[in-house]
């Protein structure tokens, strides 16, 4: 996965060349919206009367030229409507710091020394639907995935993607007026339902089938740079089937990776969420997490033959209650109480990925 992102950050960039304003060194930074970014110069000492600015898409400073002689930096925050406002924090020798990142964050900074690039920084933000949660739709409905622009600028490219870098579904050349859709790609289960919003490049899918979920990449090039990762999960109309002495039994369910289906238990029971498999493959890979948070509580490697339970996470609440069976990857918790209650998710990688959400709700004695 991670190997897969990388490659499409590159593709991405390599249809966005500005000769000459790269500077000395290139920098690629990969955060989730909420984080932290650090912009690091490197610098073990300044001279004095070395000149350091930063600026932001090619173009928009940040800060005003300082040295060491003067000893202050000063930050235009205000600039771009705002919404670096409280963002630009100045650091230990012409360092720059920006807290609590957003998607308008994402974009090129670049540090001048002397008005000659130094450093290029290439920020992009990763984020999971709005409020970092998947979209989910049922099965025959339509999904928009929105760009978050309100309207595209001159110059921009929109590229929109599916799952790998070979299946590009749509892209968007705005100085060109130019408006594709690849609706053939993956044998063509996108024909007939890709449309293009002409005015914020926004993708929306019409009837929408099991094949049609998973991780779509929106990638902007322009003005500004942005990465966006919307995680689409599409519920099936079948009934969900019910559940069978505090064991959950999802025959046919669990393969379509998104339903979430409720489990009551007492405190003091014992619950198994099953993962409906009668064998692990050679090459599965089974991940178990908690909460929202997706708290990692147990793993198995069916390839190292290893099982890992993480049972210490959040203050230990699972300590020596957690079992995972080591042929089928079902997840047993025994002498469970009401810290119990919440999200579980079941992850099976493999040849193809299955996803099985549970959510638990304990009862007192």
């Amino acid at each position: 996965m991670r190997k897969m992102f990388l490659r499409l950050v590159l593709f991405c960039l390599c249809l966005w060349r500005l000769d000459g304003v790269f500077g000395d060194e290139e920098r690629f930074l990969f955060k989730h919206e909420g984080k932290t970014v650090f912009l690091g110069t490197s610098l073990t000492d300044i001279k004095d009367d070395d000149e350091i600015q930063w600026i932001f898409g090619h173009k928009i400073p940040l800060t005003a030229p300082f040295n060491k002689q003067t000893d202050r930096i000063t930050v235009y925050d205000d600039v771009l409507d705002g919404f670096f406002i409280k963002k630009l924090q100045p650091a230990h020798h012409g360092s720059l710091i920006i807290p609590d990142i957003r998607t308008e964050h994402a974009g090129v900074y670049q540090l001048l020394i002397n008005q000659r690039v130094k450093i290029s920084f290439y920020l992009f933000v990763h984020v999971f639907g709005d409020a970092g949660k998947p979209v989910s739709v049922m099965e025959g409905d339509s999904v928009t995935l929105n760009t978050s622009l309100t309207e595209m600028e001159d110059g921009d490219v929109i590229q929109w993607w599916f799952w790998t870098e070979k299946n590009l579904m749509a892209k968007i050349n705005v100085t060109a007026d130019r408006f594709t859709v690849y609706d053939d790609v993956l044998d063509g289960r996108f024909r007939d339902r890709l449309k293009l919003d002409n005015q914020t490049g926004s993708l929306t899918i019409t009837n929408i089938t099991m094949k049609h979920k998973g991780d779509y990449n929106l990638c902007i090039i322009g003005s500004k740079v942005l990465l966006k990762t919307i995680t689409v999960s599409v519920s099936s109309r079948l009934p969900v089937p019910g559940i069978i002495r505090g064991s959950l039994n999802i025959t046919r369910l669990c393969h379509t990776c998104s339903d979430e289906v409720k489990v009551s238990v007492k405190e003091g029971d014992s619950v198994a969420l099953k993962t409906d498999l009668t064998e692990i493959q050679t090459d599965d890979l089974i991940l178990w997490t908690f909460g929202t948070d997706k708290s990692l509580i147990a793993k198995l490697n069916r390839k190292s033959s290893k099982i890992s339970i993480y049972d210490d996470v959040l203050d230990g609440r699972f300590r020596d209650r957690l079992n995972l069976d080591h042929q089928t990857g079902s997840l047993t918790i025994t002498n469970i109480t009401t810290e119990h209650d919440g999200l579980y998710e079941g992850t099976i990688e493999g040849k193809k990925e299955i996803r099985c959400r549970f959510s638990v709700s304990v009862s007192g004695i």
